[in-house]
């Protein structure tokens, strides 16, 4: 549902975000959750500033079509991106993800 209550195809993606860290990074998916890594404090809303700015560089999509749906001040997050396709996000982040360990 979007903000209305009508129904979208927009796909989301569950984040266990990780703030504090030495650098901001995505780690890697674990099972269905995509940990990600962020320097910042989750504070006044910083660590979820970094983490969309992270995601919009690795998938290559404007920080306003990634939208945090639930979890504002959770470490666990739900994750909407307008304008994407599911498999699209998750093939992307395999590709850094698998990069960075060849």
């Amino acid at each position: 549902m979007d903000r209305k209550g009508l129904a979208t195809k927009d796909p989301v993606l569950k984040v266990k975000l990780v703030p504090r860290s030495s650098m901001n990074k995505i780690v890697g998916f674990e099972g269905d959750i995509l940990k990600v890594k962020v320097k910042s404090a989750p504070v006044d809303g910083l660590a979820n500033q970094d983490l969309i700015v992270l995601l919009s560089k690795h998938l290559r999509v404007p920080k306003e079509s990634i939208e945090i749906i639930f979890g504002h001040k959770s470490r666990s997050k739900t994750i909407r991106f307008h304008g994407i396709q599911a498999s699209s996000i998750r093939e992307l982040l395999n590709c850094y993800i698998g990069a960075k360990y060849s």
